[in-house]
Formats: structure tokens, sequence, C-alpha cells
């Protein structure tokens, strides 16, 4: 890697802002001082700051009383001038000393409250470190410690929390994962994890449990788990000197369906006479041995513009819906509120939130005297309801699109809306939102596609134990996903997403950890093709305090891979990554980075990511290089550009770099020689399968000559034995009758469909790759050079007739694949 593009921030010493009145900036008044760096807590730097220039003519009292920073952090200096440098002296302002119990009960056997408070407002992430060693070391009672954490600015429900004891410790299971915390922890300590299902007779490595240090506590999760199975899971806990506390637990994971009261199914058409469906009006709910079920059997829900929700679950719980289409809504189109237990499957929203009746300063407003701009109207929205499953779902199309920043931050409409913090503490988070589409148009865009509310609280988005997998996401002005707030053991993962201001934002993180891995985030923009970062983070000390891991995702970008947003100020964050794949293009002022991490915070770190910037060939940090490894390949030309002739794709890893339980285990190697093509296509009516998820309607009929004739709402693949290379092009004869959505094929490795893969050559909606040129409909001879963007082993066959909207038989669209060839 060429050092010349490794460049640490001007070194500076600034004031970022501190729950409400302090946080320092990792930067310092000696620019060549290499300690500086890097950055940490306000009381990291201000250790540096005064141990660096410290001399006989600079006492630590004068270094404190000259001090001439920003306004707000000199009143702060000012506060606790004498009580920060009893501190010092008495050697207490360092936030890991190690020092035995002796010297503990030494030092802080005489604080005061004031040195507690400043203690506090100097090392915030530290708030259960600090309760505890100034309770255990000092005479101060409970009482003085609370005001004292309370004057310095702490959330007074952490400072309660943070000292509160008879904490449970929880494994909480998902349908394919579980999340596991263990109270009562020091910083010190490791957690190890092993885990095994019933039947098993091996134990299998998980990852370590991460240090959470708001609550004193070990926390994190074991992923790619099976539905409805039993686990044995023990955690060591091993002290600095070496003591051992095994912890067990034992869990069955959820299973894929819900249990189901046979007395409680309705179909559609036997409760619905138009408008809303109002299952609080019809008082249908389960109860825990069995939801109520409501299946759709061809009716469609609109409701037009009169009612809250085209569908209101309200409170009721224990509620599945299945397989509904619904349109409308005067803000939502399926609306919950302080429920739980509800399951949303396969069903299609569109056409709901309200519209736009003035315009001002360029945004939307729904009448001539309203203050607010149009936001939050949801295609589904669970208001605090928790224990939620929303999966092969489709929603699109809202009434009204969202502004772009070039007017001040997008308002308007969202795929899904989530607040997880029920009432009850048994039923918040547990979100799982896996296998859906969410999608915008290029010119009609969502404001978040995913979004969470009360983002900067730690009651806020999905709060803890949830789940964000297997979908594909699309077309917003500001962030595709967003689980800003409370993120314990929340994880994003084997999703797709494209055209949006930034992918994920974790921005702020109030309570780690969470997890994103094996992603694949790239073609990046708002409507006007504007783009900030695949990862967006910030606020680690203004909202403290989550770390973030960040495991083998694929990254391509026109600017940055993770970056920061301020969040009251502060655009600290704390990430782990590792095995990522980052491809950037653009270069420039805060342009073009892997990692963008202006304040280098000290505990972040970069293990074997390989970072490759297009326009200078070369990798772009702006990160606490001490921390930093990259990939050993990383200035291989040759390796990266077989990367991206397979994007997406995952990188080679070395037993060293393996992540237990996360690592996706495959063998991809560059490829040496360019293999011939090979395809063998058996289009035989046996041979394919229906995409359940897609298909809404319609038939497939398979003649001996393998001519495909597909109507209604229709996907299908088939298993092929395929290899493209990068002269490969495919032909096929295509007929088609109307004017559906999308009219495509694809190739895939595996039985995920996704939009680099997939290409269109018929259909108005903008999805996949563009093939409409080669499309001829006066020959119906589609020639289109498929290596120019799709490369190697080819396992599956799709072909796409996608028309959501359900006509008449006579109306139908109706598509004919025939000859379909690759040479």
């Amino acid at each position: 890697m060429h050092s010349a593009n490794l460049k640490p921030s001007i070194l500076r010493f600034t004031l970022i802002g501190l729950l409400p009145f302090l946080i320092l900036s990792c930067a310092t008044m000696n620019k060549n001082d290499k300690n500086y760096a890097k950055g940490g807590q306000p009381g990291d730097i201000l250790y540096n700051y005064v141990h660096t220039n410290i001399s006989d003519n600079n006492t630590v009292n004068s270094l404190l009383a000259n001090y001439k920073g920003p306004k707000n952090l000199s009143t702060v200096v000012e506060k606790y001038e004498d009580e920060i440098a009893l501190l010092y002296k008495q050697k207490v302002l360092l936030r890991k000393p190690s020092i035995s119990e002796d010297q503990k009960k030494a030092r802080f056997a005489n604080i005061t409250p004031n040195q507690a408070s400043a203690l506090f407002a100097l090392y915030p992430i530290d708030t259960a470190k600090w309760m505890k060693i100034i309770s255990t070391y000092s005479g101060l009672s409970k009482n003085d410690i609370y005001e004292s954490a309370i004057t310095a600015g702490l959330d007074p429900s952490i400072v309660f929390a943070a000292s509160a004891s008879g904490f449970e410790d929880t494994a909480t299971p998902l349908i394919n994962s579980i999340g596991l915390v263990i109270y009562g922890q020091d910083e010190e300590s490791t957690a190890t994890v092993k885990f095994r299902a019933e039947d098993d007779t091996y134990w299998r490595e998980g990852l370590d449990l991460a240090w959470e240090p708001i609550y004193g506590s070990f926390a994190g999760s074991i992923v790619y788990l099976e539905a409805n199975t039993t686990y044995h899971i023990e955690v060591t806990i091993t002290d600095i000197y070496g003591d051992i506390v095994e912890h067990s637990f034992q869990t069955t994971t959820k299973p894929n369906t819900p249990p189901i009261d046979p007395n409680k199914i309705y179909y559609l058409s036997e409760i619905y006479t138009g408008g809303q469906l109002d299952l609080e009006a019809l008082n249908i709910e389960g109860s825990a041995d069995g939801y109520a079920k409501i299946i759709g059997d061809g009716p469609v829900i609109e409701a037009g513009n009169d009612v809250l929700a085209a569908v209101n679950i309200g409170n009721n719980s224990y509620v599945m819906l299945e397989n509904l289409t619904v349109k409308g809504g005067q803000r939502y189109g399926i609306f919950a509120k302080k429920a739980h237990h509800i399951w949303i499957k396969g069903c299609n929203v569109s056409e709901y939130g309200r519209e736009a009746v003035d315009i001002r300063n360029g945004k939307a407003y729904s009448s001539p005297t309203s203050n607010s701009p149009i936001n939050y109207d949801s295609g589904i929205y669970l208001e605090r309801s928790g224990i939620a499953v929303i999966e092969e779902c489709e929603v699109h199309s809202p009434n009204l699109g969202a502004n772009n920043w070039s007017v001040g931050h997008p308002k308007g409409a969202n795929a899904l809306q989530v607040w997880a913090y029920q009432d009850s503490d048994a039923y918040r988070g547990e979100f799982i939102v896996r296998n859906n589409r969410f999608y915008g148009a290029s010119d009609h865009r969502y404001n978040d596609v995913i979004e969470g509310r009360m983002n900067t609280e730690r009651r806020g988005g999905f709060v803890k134990n949830s789940a964000i997998h297997g979908n594909y996401l699309a077309y917003a002005n500001d962030d595709l996903i967003e689980i800003d707030g409370g993120q314990q053991n929340v994880l994003v993962y084997d999703n797709e997403m494209e055209q949006g201001y930034t992918g994920i934002s974790i921005a702020p993180n109030t309570l780690g950890p969470s997890y994103i891995f094996h992603n694949y985030i790239h073609n990046l923009g708002d409507e006007t093709g504007k783009e900030w970062t695949a990862i967006k983070a910030g606020g680690l000390i203004s909202k403290p305090a989550g770390r973030t891991f960040v495991f083998e995702n694929v990254i391509d970008v026109e600017r940055n891979g993770i970056a920061a947003s301020r969040v009251n100020n502060d655009s600290t964050f704390w990430v782990t990554t590792q095995n990522n794949i980052i491809f950037t293009r653009n270069t420039g002022h805060s342009v073009g980075y892997c990692i963008f991490d202006k304040e280098k915070y000290f505990a972040s770190e970069s293990t074997n990511d390989l970072c490759f910037n297009e326009n200078t060939s070369d990798a772009r940090y702006e990160f606490n290089l001490t921390n930093l490894s990259e990939h050993p390949l990383s200035d291989d030309l040759d390796f990266i550009e077989s990367l991206k002739s397979v994007m997406p794709t995952i990188m080679p890893i070395t037993d060293s770099n393996i992540i237990p339980n996360f690592t996706k285990m495959v063998t991809t190697t560059p490829a040496t020689e360019v293999p011939e093509a090979i395809c063998e296509f058996e289009l035989e009516q046996t041979a394919y399968v229906p995409l359940s998820k897609q298909y809404k309607y319609g038939t497939t009929e398979i003649s001996p000559d393998g001519t495909v004739t597909m109507t209604g709402n229709n996907w299908i693949r088939f298993p092929v034995n395929c290899t493209l290379t990068q002269s490969s092009t495919v032909s096929l004869t295509l007929t088609v009758e109307g004017e559906a959505e999308i009219i495509g094929i694809g190739f895939e490795t595996d039985t995920k469909e996704s939009s680099d893969r997939i290409i269109r050559f018929a259909g108005k909606q903008e999805w996949g790759l563009d093939g409409t040129a080669s499309f001829e409909n006066t020959s119906n001879t589609v020639l289109f050079p498929v290596g120019n963007h799709i490369t190697g082993k080819i396992n599956y066959l799709y072909l796409l007739l996608d028309n959501d909207d359900v006509e008449p038989i006579e109306n139908r669209v109706k598509v004919v694949f025939s000859n379909i060839t690759v040479n």
C-alpha cells in the first residue's frame, strides 16, 4: 500500500460538545506529537494534553488556568480546574489505570462529589465503571454519586440503571440467532462463547462477547442458527487475574411460522366489505397458544385517504396477515400501536400516505396552513410495538416522494417504520425483517426505506435483539436502513442496498454491540446523484456509547465506505471492521475513504479489509492507523480486478482471519486462465421452481422444446450449469403481449435474486441491469453482452414476469421465452 494516501487529520485540540457541555476531539496543542493522532474520551485527550506539555514552567494548574480552547470547553475546565488538577496528580485521570486494590483504595478514598462529577464529565462512556469504583472505594453515598453524575450532564436513566443490582442475564432467541447479555462484568475480562444444537455431539466456537460500558456487561450474538432448534450455550469469562466463571444457557430459536389458532383463520373475502380493514373493530386477535390469521384470497384492500391506515391492527396482538394486497391509508398502509406478536407475510402495500397540497421551500405540506412538512407516512408502521416478523412483502409506490438534501433534510414517506419500545419490557425489540423488497423509483423516492423513530434515544428504533436480513432495499433520498438508537444485538446482514444517499445509518449507536455483515451496498446516490457513505456512524460520546462490528460486507460506492455524520455536534464512532471489500472511486475533501474517521477513536480497529480507491489505485483512510492492518493483497491490481469481475463476492480468507460463527467459508481464487463458456439449459416442466415470495398470480407452461410461456406476476428459476466469461453473450427469442413492470432473465449463484444479476429487457420499473436497448420488439430477438456485467460460475437461470397489479384474466400480460443460449 502506498502510504501517501494514509493521511491523518491535521492535529488539533477542539471541542465537539459533551452531554450538554463537553466532548473533546482527538486533537492537541502539540501538532507534532504522535500520541494525538488517535482520539478517545474527553478525559483521555485532556490527560494527553496535560501530560505532554507539563514541565517545571508549566504545572498542571497553570496549563488548565491558561487554556484557551473553545468557549464551552473553557467553561468546563474553569468549572473543574482544581478537581482536574487533583485527579491528574492522584493518577486518577487515566481511563484504564492498571493498579492494585490497595492503590485504588488510596486514590479514591477521599474523592469528593465535585471530583466525581469531573470524572463523569470526562469519561461519559464509562458510566458503569466509575460508579462501581467510586461506590466501592470512596465514602460517597449512592445519592452523592447519583447527584454527581447528573450534575455532569449524564442521562439520569443511565445513572440509576448503571448502579442497579439484580439485572438478569439474558439469552434471547430470534428465528436464526440468539442475543446474549451478561451483567456485572469488568472491562479487563474476556468472554468466550461456544454453542451446540441439542442433537449435536460437538461444540462450535462463537465470537467473543463484546464489552458494553454503559451497564457494565458483556453482550453479543450467535448467528446463522436453525429455526425451532434448542441450543446449549456456554460463556467462559476470564478476569485479569485468570479467574474463570462459567455461564450456561439453554434456549430454543423461534419457528419459521407462528402457531395458528385453527378457530381464528379468516379469509379476507369473508370479512372485508370495503374501506379500512379494522382488526380492533372486528375483535380479531389471538393468544400465545395461537395467532389469529387473515389470509388474502383475491379482494384488494382499497381504503382511500379517509382513514389513518388501510389496515388497522391497533393494539391487538398475536395477529398474522398473509398475502394481503393493501392500497391507500391517509398515513399508513398497515398500522399497529402498542401491540406485540405481529406477523406480516407476503403482503403488497402501495399508494399510501398524504399528498402534497402546498410546496414551500422545496418541501411538501398537506395543507397551506400546516406548519410541518409531510413526514413519517409508512407502508408499515408498528409504533411502540414489539416481537414482530415482516417477511416476503413488497412495499412500494407511496403517494408522495421525499425531497432531497438540496432543500434540507429529506422529509417524506418510508416503506417500514419501526419503534420497538413496547410498554412492557418483555415485549421490546425482537423485530425480524427478512426477505422483503422495499423500493421507490428513481424520481419518486423514500426519505428512508427502513426508518426508526426516536433516533437519538436508547428506546428508539429496533431497541434490541432484532434482525434485518435478506432484503432488497432501493431508492431513498436519505438512508436505506436506519437502526439509530438502541442497538444491542441488532443484526443487519445478507441485504442488497442501492440508490440511497446513505446505505446503513448507525448514528448514534447508544447501546451496542450491533453487527453489520455480508451486505452488498452499491450504486448509491439520491435523486440528484449525490451520496455520502455506505455506513454512517457518529455520536459515540454525545449519546454514549455502542460499538458496531462490520464484517465481510461488499461495498462498491463513489464516496465513502464508513464515515460519520454529527450527532449533537459529535462525529466520534466506535467500530471493529474485518474482511470487508470496500471499493471507492472519487477523491477530494472528505471523499473516497474506506473509513473516514476524523476523530480517530482509539478503540476502533480495522483488520484484513481490502480497501481500494479506483482513482488513486490505492487505499484511502482517515483512521487510527495504530489499529489498522490491511489485507495483504490490497496492492495487487490483478487480484482486485479478479474480485471486481465477480462482484459481489467474498474474498478468500485465511485461517487467521476467520471470524468464528460469522465467516462464510468460501474459496475464491483469481482466475489465471479464462474458462470457456459452457452452459447447459434444460428447461423442463419438472425442473423449474416458482418463487413463492414473488408469485402473485398467473401460469407457467413449458413445451418439450424448452419454450417457456408465463402469465401474471410470476418469477421462476431453473438449476443450470453455466460459466460466464467477459466475452459471453446471451441470446434468446422474447415475445411480449401487454405491459408489465419487469420482464427479464437472471443469472445467479444462489437462490437470492439481486438487481446486479437480473437483466431487464422490458417493463416500466427501473430495476436490474438495463437491457431494454437490446430488445427489438419487432424482431423478438435479444442479444445482450452479459459478460460485461456477470462472470463466473452460474447455478440458476431466473425468468421474470413482474406485474404486481392483478388484472382480469383477459388483460393479463403474456411472455414467451425461447431459444435461450450463451455463446
